[in-house]
């Protein structure tokens, strides 16, 4: 006989499984405070001070401020490693150069960047005794060439002033104290038929190099009259490649600020504005001879480095 019991075990009934349920519901509900407790601990920091310390807290909150700080840390350590790096292979500081005028062109343009090495590194089997710089002269021999042409491209101070604007430009050739080089080792093309008398850096004063723009129909010493004869110790470095257009970003840095953030430095003096290579048939005797006054305005406290119709600027300071 069947009834509503049927199919359950004696003595049970449906009131204990209603019962199992609602202790499962019970069980499976947090309370809101707990909850909320819950919530609250995943947001917060996984470290603290008082737990982790100072350093391991910086490394590794979620505080926002923090967060920003560290990031620029993280940006600024890059930065200087690199820097630390670049100086290791250069040994000067800068070692990095953006060339803002056409005196060196077609092989530096405006806007490339120049990597510059201390002059007695990498040197040539060509090199100037006592120097690590091998001039035009010798690199026609040796087949010593860098940015196109024979020879090293040499930034150095013109007339071994620290107040003067660094030039950079290509050595020519070397000459002995006392040599009448218009004479024995300047090409006709550039000088044409001039005598050491016309010159005043003729004889020379002391031994050194004699350079050039590329771009330049006349040498720094006659015609141009950027500097003195070069001594050794006036050169600050040597030119070994350049990067394209990426010099354009410091450049465009000295235009827009105007030297607002990087204030004119008192020890640079102007930079020469841009201007036609004179040539030296053309030279007049107040420009012929070392001496030239420099027009222009200095773009920036950061080193710069002359380039006869113009300049090239430093990515830095250039090591004096």
């Amino acid at each position: 006989m069947s009834g509503s019991n049927s199919g359950r075990p004696p003595g049970d009934s449906g009131d204990d499984e209603h019962s199992a349920q609602d202790r499962s519901a019970g069980t499976s509900r947090t309370p809101p405070d707990e909850s909320s407790r819950r919530t609250a601990d995943s947001s917060s920091d996984p470290v603290t001070i008082e737990d982790d310390g100072l350093v391991r807290w910086f490394l590794g909150t979620n505080d926002e401020t923090v967060v920003i700080v560290r990031d620029i840390a993280s940006s600024v350590a890059i930065v200087a490693v690199v820097g630390l790096l670049l100086f290791g292979v250069s040994g000067i500081w800068p070692p990095l150069v953006a060339v803002e005028s056409g005196s060196m062109e077609p092989n530096m343009h405006r806007g490339d960047l120049i990597f510059v090495v201390d002059e007695g590194r990498y040197a040539g089997d060509a090199a100037v005794a006592g120097t690590g710089v091998v001039p035009l002269e010798n690199g026609q021999e040796s087949d010593h060439k860098k940015f196109g042409n024979p020879g090293d491209v040499i930034v150095f101070q013109p007339d071994g002033n620290p107040a003067e604007t660094p030039v950079i430009h290509r050595a020519h050739f070397w000459v002995e104290e006392d040599e009448k080089w218009v004479e024995t080792k300047a090409s006709e093309e550039i000088v044409g038929n001039a005598t050491c008398t016309e010159v005043a850096t003729c004889p020379a004063d002391h031994a050194g190099f004699v350079t050039k723009g590329d771009a330049n129909n006349g040498y720094d010493q006659y015609g141009n009259g950027i500097s003195d004869i070069v001594k050794p110790e006036w050169v600050q470095g040597k030119a070994m490649f350049r990067i394209p257009w990426l010099g354009h970003v410091r450049l465009t840095f000295d235009k827009i600020l105007g030297g607002m953030l990087v204030p004119t430095s008192p020890q640079s003096a102007p930079l020469q504005g841009p201007a036609e290579p004179t040539t030296a048939a053309s030279a007049s005797p107040d420009t012929a001879g070392p001496g030239l006054d420099l027009n222009g305005e200095l773009a920036g406290a950061a080193g710069v480095a002359g380039t006869g119709a113009g300049a090239a600027v430093a990515i830095g300071r250039y090591r004096r």
